[in-house]
């Protein structure tokens, strides 16, 4: 099956939801492969446009550059072509493009582009390391604007001329200035991903800015919720947003928000309640306490089937 262009997958990641599965864990931090294999199988029953192995809630941070190739290519084997995977590659510029090379190797469609590993740079050394990763491979490549990678408009747009291959921008930051003037300056040469941490809280006024996709973490174990919460936003369905808001992503943000690393681990536990669980999160992420898992799971079984306003009056 030949592989989409990098217009081809900008056009297909806009349409739709996207989202970042977790990696399993065996009790010892290996790589769970059958699990892995069983969650990607059962994701790709839903409607869902992209999925990103080896991201950032599939701890991408915590895997060794050779273990990113080898989770991809699980990805790519048990998605069977149904779903575009997409890999996630990061830390210095020898080490992205090393692992650039290893995931389009490992047969996925498009990679995501990590802030490189602690520093803080300039715009001209950023601008660098992102044509150098885009210029190792020939699959499309979406930037992760967040932490110590702020890319400015003008660089974006240097950038779009120099590499063909880069067809994203996902937004990790929630700076709504900044996100205003890139898509002025970029409009359409981009396809604009929504990615803070529970993307659905800033989903609807994101989508009037021209960002018409984000990665829902909580599609792992609810994915009808967060499919159909997403369609709601595309329709602007203001009720059944506030709704799902206050019964479901608002309480599970207040479990999040107790302790550093928990926008991963709650996603972990998550897929634990619902039967699918993936072992834990290697350090130097901590798993939710018992009692948080419980508070998870009264969640998460209240949580009734979302539906639109317009479903509800029929």
């Amino acid at each position: 099956m030949s592989k989409m262009t990098p217009q081809e997958m900008a056009k297909k990641i806009g349409s739709g939801l996207l989202s970042f599965p977790v990696t399993p864990f065996k009790a010892d931090y290996s790589f769970d492969e059958a699990t892995y294999r069983a969650n990607m199988d059962w994701l790709c029953g839903y409607d869902v446009a992209g999925l990103f192995a080896a991201g950032g809630t599939g701890e991408f941070f915590s895997l060794t550059p050779t273990e990113v190739p080898q989770v991809v290519k699980v990805a790519v084997e048990e998605t069977k072509g149904r779903v575009p995977v997409l890999a996630g590659t990061g830390y210095g510029t020898a080490i992205a493009r090393e692992i650039a090379i290893g995931a389009e190797k490992a047969g996925a469609d498009g990679l995501l582009l990590l802030p490189p590993y602690l520093t803080h740079s300039e715009q001209d050394g950023l601008a660098a390391h992102v044509e150098a990763v885009c210029a190792a491979v020939k699959i499309g490549v979406i930037v992760y604007n967040r932490d110590n990678a702020i890319l400015q408009p003008d660089t974006l747009a240097r950038l779009a001329e120099r590499c063909p291959n880069l067809f994203g921008y996902k937004d990790g930051i929630g700076d709504i200035e900044l996100m205003t003037r890139v898509y002025t300056k970029l409009g359409d040469r981009l396809t604009y991903v929504g990615g803070l941490p529970t993307a659905e809280t800033f989903a609807l006024p994101y989508l009037d800015m021209g960002v018409t996709t984000y990665s829902s973490a909580v599609f792992n174990f609810v994915p009808e919720f967060a499919t159909n919460f997403y369609a709601a936003v595309r329709k602007r369905d203001h009720a059944t947003i506030q709704a799902g808001l206050k019964d479901f992503i608002l309480p599970l943000i207040a479990i999040r928000n107790r302790k550093k690393g928990y926008a991963v681990s709650i996603i972990k536990a998550g897929m634990k309640v619902i039967g699918r669980d993936s072992g834990p999160v290697r350090p130097p992420l901590t798993d939710l306490t018992e009692q948080e898992i419980a508070e998870l799971t009264a969640l998460v079984k209240q949580l009734p089937a979302i539906r639109s306003s317009q479903q509800a009056a029929e």
